[in-house]
């Protein structure tokens, strides 16, 4: 007998923690365990092919919102290449309807409903060495031999110490981001998240997190993201475990937290005001800036100690924070989300998360959906689009600026030009606007673009607008070499040939691993150089400095 687990990731850099946690406890039966890791951008047929090479007896999958069309379609097709292979499903997207999932897919044999640990441990012993009975495993809705469905107890809740280290060999992670949870649960009850279905939160001790966290530190792995819902909960907890990341920096391995930033500590920001520049990073959701919204949605923010805390962690210079709102929330038109999203700009995090609220099942939000006039796809993942509050072509407007956001904002290539063209604006939310209008009126949205076609559009929008000056020029000519030493200089660029013995001279001081450039100013040329040797951590952009 062989088990797949089998994990569908939205990129490869990607880990899946649930499969390893699940081969992890399947205890003396693990060695008969295989863990199938693949993405949503391969073919099907690649799948297919790489499964039917193993030759498993049975196939475990892990279901998402993300994946979860990519796996049916794997389910279908797995039995016409593997007769007789026994095929399961776990996971946030099927354990609320596992009936209706195998009502569906005649091909599935059964679904591990929540926490998987104990149930799985119990199912491999079945099929590996014949122990018990399906219905007798707690956490299974599952056909029997007449084919009727049949479901069993609900499964305990794990202790969360009694649970082995995932990763139990951490070799091969060393390009992939890896995934750690602390604690499971959620103290808050907001209606769009499952994560507020369990009303207590469960910590694994501090003693076998820091013993966890040691192997990653070791394995110099690039970055832990903690799935906690919110860290920092408790805020001993949270002070102790940064003290400790702090003083065990092995200056490479980057951890990433979900926080409420408005539940920081005085203790805690002293703790990570002395932090490596890109030791840790924050997630904080905002969601909305309307009191009215985040009572209905059940979510408790005092926002002031929000703004408060996010700028003075800011002011650090040495933590990179990442801000999210969600479009499509109660009582937010698109007047108020553009509100909404004026503030979080102007708290100038390095990610600005524009997302859509997703009505998943099992939430607060999907039952209620008919009060708030909620119309969502039917299939994964989801997706709102409209509600009493905004139409679908809102929502559109939104994705045009969700996508400016990412190019223009979020990969920080273009920070000195922003900077300089949001001086012309009273709302960055307007300009974003204007700019996704003017690539959707020029078909610019259907074509993938190279990044000097992004500068040449950003100049061709300038022009269109009347603003065209040559300080944008030289603006873009230093975000395009803060990025990169380019191979050749864009047409917008000055001629350096009068400046080219000084320039040869730079480059016998300062070696190949830079590049000087001439900025024109009023009183005379001014050589800037760009060091791609020092990166800034928390933007990847080069070190900069005025030679003169």
């Amino acid at each position: 007998m062989k088990i797949i687990l089998a994990a569908v990731n939205a990129k490869f850099i990607h880990s899946n923690l649930a499969v390893y946690s699940l081969k992890a406890a399947a205890g003396v039966c693990e060695e008969r365990i295989e863990i199938g890791e693949y993405t949503i951008n391969q073919q099907t047929d690649e799948i297919l092919k790489d499964l039917y090479k193993k030759q498993p007896d049975m196939v475990a999958f892990s279901c998402y919102i993300w994946n979860r069309r990519v796996i049916e379609e794997l389910m279908r097709e797995l039995p016409k290449i593997l007769p007789g292979v026994c095929l399961w499903a776990g996971g946030p997207e099927v354990s609320f309807d596992a009936s209706g999932f195998l009502k569906e897919h005649p091909e599935a044999t059964g679904v591990m409903r929540g926490e998987g640990e104990i149930t799985f441990s119990k199912l491999a012993a079945y099929y590996i060495q014949g122990k018990g009975a399906l219905s007798d495993i707690p956490g299974l809705t599952f056909r029997d031999q007449e084919g009727e469905i049949c479901q069993t107890e609900e499964v305990e809740m794990a202790d969360m110490d009694k649970l082995p280290f995932a990763f139990q060999n951490t070799d091969g992670f060393q390009n992939r981001i890896l995934y750690y949870e602390s604690s499971r649960g959620c103290a808050f009850r907001c209606s769009y998240c499952l994560s507020s279905v369990e009303k207590r939160v469960r910590y694994r001790s501090l003693a076998l997190v820091k013993k966890d966290l040691q192997e990653f530190l070791k394995s110099g792995v690039p970055q832990v993201k903690f799935v906690d819902r919110t860290f920092n909960l408790d805020p001993e907890r949270t002070e102790e475990l940064w003290q400790w990341i702090l003083e065990h920096d092995n200056k490479i391995t980057n951890f990433h937290f979900e926080v409420a930033a408005d539940l920081i500590t005085d203790r805690e920001m002293e703790i990570m005001s002395r932090m490596r520049p890109g030791l840790i990073q924050l997630e904080i959701g905002v969601q909305s800036v309307y009191p009215d919204t985040l009572r209905e949605i059940e979510r408790k923010t005092d926002l002031h100690r929000l703004w408060e805390a996010v700028e003075r962690i800011r002011g650090f210079h040495n933590i990179h924070q990442h801000l999210d709102l969600i479009a499509g929330l109660p009582y937010e038109d698109l007047k108020k989300f553009r509100r909404s999203f004026d503030q979080v700009f102007c708290m100038k995090p390095q990610q600005l998360q524009l997302g859509f609220l997703k009505v998943l099942k099992g939430s607060g939000m999907y039952r209620r959906a008919s009060a708030y006039g909620l119309v969502f796809h039917s299939e994964p993942p989801y997706e709102v689009l409209r509600t009493n509050w905004m139409t679908y072509e809102d929502l559109l407007f939104l994705k045009g600026v969700e996508e400016m956001v990412e190019v223009y904002y979020n990969s920080h290539q273009f920070e000195q030009t922003l900077r300089k063209i949001l001086q012309r604006y009273d709302s960055p939310f307007d300009f974003f606007h204007e700019l996704a209008v003017y690539y959707e009126q020029r078909d610019y949205h259907r074509i993938c673009h190279s990044r000097m076609a992004r500068y040449e559009i950003l100049r061709e929008f300038l022009q269109w607008k009347g603003w065209m000056h040559p300080v944008y020029d030289q603006c873009m000519v230093y975000d395009l070499y803060a990025r990169e030493k380019l191979k050749s200089r864009p047409a917008f660029a000055p001629d350096l040939r009068p400046w080219r013995e000084c320039l040869k001279k730079y480059e016998k001081d300062y070696g190949k691993q830079v590049h000087v450039e001439i900025f024109l100013c009023d009183s005379g040329p001014r050589y800037v150089l760009f060091d791609y040797r020092k990166r800034d951590p928390l933007t990847g952009n080069a070190h900069v400095e005025v030679l003169c």
